[in-house]
């Protein structure tokens, strides 16, 4: 699986590593990704998920039955 958050949509961005002699080549800058398993207490059961630092913060505000929502009506499987 790629480094792709279920909640935020948060992915890879892409640039440049820039050396002491300003020579450029390809480089990846990756979200935090965590997997963190949740109680879904609505299909009584656990659910683990993949994402970012920032989506895990959003499920801690919103609820896990809100977020699971958000990630199901983005066409996500949980």
């Amino acid at each position: 699986m790629s480094a792709h958050c279920m909640l935020t949509g948060a992915q890879p961005g892409f640039g440049n590593r820039i050396s002491h002699s300003h020579r450029r080549t390809s480089r990846r800058f990756d979200p935090n990704i965590q997997s963190k398993r949740y109680w879904l207490p609505s299909e009584g059961r656990h659910v683990r998920l993949r994402l970012s630092a920032r989506g895990i913060k959003t499920v801690d505000t919103i609820g896990i039955e809100a977020a699971v929502a958000r990630i199901r009506a983005r066409g996500g499987k949980v």
